[in-house]
């Protein structure tokens, strides 16, 4: 019989998975949980743990046993706008209560161990302003307002986030003034640094000595949000929000506090990007007009400087048009390199040519940007080609173009030395040496579907969607194909289908000097996307670092099998599909029509909703 699937993709979650012959059903889970409260939400973490908001607070689970990792009721429910998953980090920080902007409690869980490593209750915090995960260092950095018996002093803490152990803590101000801290309010992230940190007020920057808290220096550099140092910690850029966030000032702090820069450099829009090279400072802001129509509003688009770390002032004479915001941004050796999200690429030298012949047109929406042996590979919602990086003429004869396509799915066949791209309906192969481009395969989905994967097997190329799964062979003839109609698009799924969407249509990405995310990187090379995904944390410490490492690495358990949702003979449930073979494994029936659910492709476990306070895990290796 046949049905239809309802696939999910939720960050390192989906729907594929191992082989099996029997049935499970609902009532007979491999491992059962009791949350003790209605079930809110549920988030499989990047380590692997699964944390489920509730009525009475925040659970964890890992398979392995029937008992939570941890129940964390000390602040009652949850929700899900007071959660912040540190990323490639194993903690949730826990935000609630509190007036005018600040925090009055804070938690942070390690949901790897189960721990609870600070708390501003037990820690003797009245109020948390900041609390911020500094890796890969590994330490929490608290600002906040001690209780009455220190006289509400304002106070700076660093704690060892192996332990929960507090390394030091001192008073930003004097104690037992009116105004917090003598006058100082923080104002933005603290920097920390092998021997001291910087905390940044309202009055100026601090510099404080670590462990005994002796202040080293004081500027009147006031309102910082942030701060990067270069890596001999002898550089100092500290970036200021003025205009009401509309604008960013730059400025360049010595090790003694001084002003290195005669005058601080004004971007418009907020620093979204902002790396530090050998010949000077790479930035990308992006400025916005707001939702206003007016004829005066600014415009929506991204701005890209380059600035000498000498003195602050722009290399370039002319600044790069963008159009639109950037969406890709990569340092080479011998210039920038950027894709803007409403179309184009361009590549500028850091003396400021244009290093292309001319900005390269591509269609909106670059899904990617890749190194391959022919050149740089591009791929968006509308288009496709590889061109010269040195240049940035074609290579392909000419561009592959296609209908907006809703998904646009990629892959490289070693075998056949080509590039398999699936767009409105139709299978393109280009041949990675002349760039000659073929129809394959025409790729008509029942159930209205577009395909939106393409995956290299053994015996041939598999397409995938929702509903369906279809294997060619290396000429593009059918081998099988099999539809499963779906029970029904389920809430959850409309949400996650809209997260999806609006990721990418962001532009912006945590402000860092980050070398490694603005790295272009290797086409289809895993590897690649691996340490990206690391990143500092392999320079960290600790168990559960070494823990989620580990999955960070791992190969998915159930890569040969795609499940399926959809109504079987017993009720909805999910079926098993091989992906060499199309043959149905295992099912597994679950109770309501349109069941919660969530998958961990890379440990291979089914979590499911049973009832308002129960969760079931599932072994899909069996």
């Amino acid at each position: 019989m046949k049905t239809s699937i309802f696939y999910y993709t939720l960050i390192g979650a989906a729907l594929l998975f191992n082989t099996a012959l029997f049935a499970q059903r609902a009532e007979e889970p491999d491992f059962r949980y009791d949350t003790g409260a209605k079930i809110n939400e549920m988030q499989l973490t990047q380590g692997g743990t699964m944390v489920v908001a509730t009525n009475d607070g925040l659970v964890g689970i890992k398979p392995g046993s029937n008992q939570l990792l941890f129940n964390f009721t000390e602040y009652g429910r949850v929700k899900p706008e007071e959660l912040t998953f540190v990323k490639n980090a194993p903690y949730v920080i826990v935000s609630q209560g509190g007036f005018a902007n600040l925090t009055a409690k804070k938690s942070v869980i390690d949901y790897m161990s189960g721990k609870v490593l600070f708390n501003t209750e037990s820690n003797g915090w009245k109020l948390a302003y900041t609390c911020d995960v500094k890796m890969p260092q590994n330490k929490l950095v608290v600002i906040g307002q001690r209780r009455a018996k220190e006289k509400y002093a304002t106070a700076v803490a660093v704690y060892d986030l192996n332990t929960g152990a507090e390394d030091y803590r001192f008073n930003l101000g004097d104690p037992g003034k009116v105004s917090m801290g003598g006058g100082m309010q923080p104002s933005g992230s603290v920097l920390l640094l092998k021997d001291y940190l910087i905390v940044p007020t309202t009055k100026g920057l601090i510099a404080k000595k670590a462990q005994t808290g002796e202040t080293l220096w004081e500027n009147d550099m006031k309102n910082i949000s942030w701060m990067v140092a270069d890596d001999s910690e002898k550089e100092i850029y500290a970036f200021e929000s003025v205009n009401q966030g509309k604008n960013t000032r730059i400025h360049k702090v010595g090790v003694n506090g001084g002003e290195l820069w005669k005058d601080d450099h004004k971007v418009k829009g907020q620093v979204v990007n902002f790396e530090i090279l050998p010949n000077g400072i790479a930035v990308v802001s992006n400025q916005s007009d707001g939702g206003s129509k007016s004829v005066f509003a600014r415009s929506n688009e991204s701005n890209i400087a380059f600035l000498s770390a000498t003195n602050g002032e722009d290399l370039w004479e002319k600044a790069p048009k963008t159009k639109g915001y950037v969406q890709h941004f990569y340092v080479m050796e011998d210039g920038i390199l950027f894709g803007i999200y409403e179309g184009g690429i361009n590549k500028i030298s850091f003396d400021g040519k244009t290093l292309f012949k001319k900005p390269l047109k591509t269609g909106e929406n670059i899904l990617t940007m890749a190194h391959t042996p022919q050149g740089l590979i591009y791929i968006t919602s509308e288009d496709a080609n590889i061109v010269n990086l040195s240049n940035g003429e074609q290579v392909w004869k000419k561009p592959l173009k296609y209908k907006r396509a809703t998904a646009v799915s990629s892959t490289f066949d070693k075998k056949n030395n080509r590039y398999l791209i699936s767009a409105d309906e139709t299978l393109y192969a280009v041949d990675a040496s002349s760039g000659d481009v073929s129809t394959l395969a025409e790729s008509k989905f029942d159930g209205k579907e577009d395909p939106s994967h393409v995956e290299i097997r053994d015996d041939g190329i598999l397409l995938t969607s929702d509903q369906n799964m279809q294997l060619l062979d290396w000429n593009g003839e059918p081998k099988w194909h099999e539809y499963y109609r779906a029970p029904g698009k389920s809430a959850m799924g409309a949400i996650l289908a809209g997260v999806t969407a609006v990721a990418a249509a962001t532009t912006a990405m945590a402000a860092a000097n980050s070398s490694v995310q603005n790295r272009l990187a290797g086409y289809d090379q895993r590897a690649d996307r691996e340490a990206d995904l690391a990143g500092g944390m392999a320079v960290a410490s600790g168990a559960s670092i070494a823990e989620m490492l580990k999955r960070f690495k791992a190969t998915a358990a159930t890569q040969n099998d795609q499940f399926i949702l959809t109504k079987l003979d017993d009720g909805v449930g999910l079926v098993k599909v091989n992906k060499d073979s199309g043959a149905k494994g295992k099912e597994i029936i679950l109770k309501d029509k349109k069941p919660e659910y969530v998958v961990d492709e890379i440990a291979g476990l089914l979590y499911y909703k049973a009832d308002n306070n129960s969760i079931f895990a599932y072994d899909l290796n069996k």
